[in-house]
């Protein structure tokens, strides 16, 4: 790596750290340290969440979905902006109103505390999997651009995100959120400026030669929506669905809008984040096609388009800007695991705590973290496909608890555990029969209320006739 590259990554690292030690002095409480004292302004969260859900397999597997094929990922993205639109009528009133720190409580306040720790176990196991072993697919990422080894890039990008987000707390993770996305996009942005001055046709010619070629074709119509996940119907309504319960039944992304200040700005966070994220991959997958144009479409190693060319074409100094917003991406998703991890710990699992213990239990979440991408690495196949699809097995579960919260029906809290595993165990069936995994949480969303409502009817009839005896 050059020196200037090298010095511009040192310089965003030793900057992140230091934001935090200076953020640290405004945390006094628990509250503080989780919610930001609930003073948190709607633009920041808003990019916050985007940020977020953005790791660098995003930022380097979009380019090259639209490098092999087109834009039909758009359509997903469709969805994301509905999904949140329902999570601000349906869900974040609840939540707000209730005045809770974890979501999980809504579901504790309704159903019992042990269906709150039931729920808020599902979502440790599930952020603990998910983000660990995205950590690890984010270090390989970082490894192949920057040569560093994989124990390396993972232990710069742990050590540096655990200061600032064990300093910080989530108000500073949401300031450094706001900046990350700021300069990825910048990123992603130079490099599409970069690819249309070295190409020889105008950037007119260049769009209408890959208009023509269906390169930048967003919407896909077919009459196999059960098997593909990018015909229109099933991409959309996986997208929706996917927001639905990623947004609104998932702590680590409902946390930055339970730090606003009210519901309104909550909702303006919320829905705003699903338009930017949508102009985010618009952006990515933009610089993936002219990646295709540059290079004459010859075949490249999949999701390491983005990566190849930030290597081989870019330039000292504005290759250290791409580098350091693939750190970003990374550093974004693993410091908001953290804290979110942290928080459900301490508020669905301990009830209180104070300032120091909070910061020892982030720290404990961050050595496990940390711990699965070292233990691990980029050969065990099997465990790094489970922690990418875990979400797609519980989101539905998570997602149908909260839905039957708002049903003002008793429910038995067995009949609660059996549909919440009944959601579980439909997915792997699903699986089986090849449907496209953008149906699986609507179906397990149904089947998870379906199977709460025959079992808490034959509870209740069972409970009756032994009554009556």
């Amino acid at each position: 790596m050059h020196i200037i590259d090298l010095t511009i990554i040192i310089l965003f690292l030793a900057g992140m750290s230091g934001y935090g030690f200076w953020q640290s002095k405004f945390n006094k409480t628990p509250s503080d340290y989780f919610l930001g004292g609930r003073n948190l302004p709607w633009i920041v969260a808003m990019f916050s969440i985007v940020a977020t859900e953005t790791s660098v397999l995003t930022f380097i597997s979009v380019p090259g979905l639209a490098y092999r094929g087109n834009w039909f990922f758009l359509q997903l993205a469709m969805g994301y902006i509905i999904g949140r639109i329902l999570v601000s009528i349906f869900l974040l009133p609840q939540y707000f109103e209730s005045g809770v720190t974890s979501i999980y409580e809504v579901l504790g306040n309704r159903f019992g505390r042990n269906i709150q720790k039931t729920a808020s176990g599902v979502f440790l196991v599930t952020r603990v999997l998910a983000d660990g072993v995205r950590f690890l697919a984010t270090a390989v990422v970082v490894q192949v651009i920057t040569g560093w080894s994989l124990p390396v890039a993972i232990l710069i990008i742990g050590v540096v995100t655990l200061i600032y987000t064990l300093l910080g707390g989530i108000r500073t993770i949401v300031w450094i959120d706001s900046f990350q996305f700021v300069l990825y996009i910048a990123g992603a942005v130079i490099s599409i400026v970069f690819i249309l001055n070295h190409l020889d046709t105008s950037t007119v010619e260049t769009l209408s030669a890959l208009m023509a070629s269906d390169k930048l074709q967003i919407i896909q119509f077919g009459e196999n929506i059960f098997k593909s996940a990018w015909m229109f119907p099933s991409a959309l309504f996986g997208g929706i669905l996917l927001s639905f319960a990623s947004h609104g039944a998932d702590y680590m992304m409902v946390q930055r809008v339970l730090g606003c200040r009210n519901l309104k700005s909550a909702q303006k966070a919320m829905i705003g984040s699903g338009f930017f994220v949508f102009l985010q991959f618009s952006v990515f997958l933009l610089a993936g096609t002219l990646i295709y144009t540059l290079y004459g479409g010859i075949d490249l190693q999949k999701d390491r388009e983005f990566s190849t060319f930030i290597v081989e074409n870019l330039p000292v100094g504005v290759k250290g800007i791409l580098l350091a917003g693939v750190l970003s991406a990374a550093m974004s998703t693993l410091s908001s695991s953290i804290n979110s991890l942290a928080s459900s710990t301490v508020t669905d699992w301990l009830k209180t705590s104070s300032l120091k213990r909070s910061q020892f239990i982030s720290l404990l979440w961050a050595i496990v973290l940390i711990g699965i991408a070292l233990l691990f690495d980029e050969t065990d196949n099997a465990i790094v496909v489970v922690g990418l699809k875990i979400a797609s097995y519980t989101y539905g579960g998570l997602l149908g608890l909260f839905i039957l919260s708002r049903i003002k029906i008793d429910f038995h809290p067995t009949a609660l555990i059996v549909g919440l595993l009944s959601s579980l165990a439909i997915v792997f069936g699903l699986q089986s029969l090849g449907l496209a995994w953008t149906w699986f949480i609507g179906i397990s969303t149904l089947t998870n209320i379906a199977v709460v409502f025959v079992v808490n009817k034959i509870i209740r009839l069972f409970l009756n006739r032994t009554f009556e005896r």
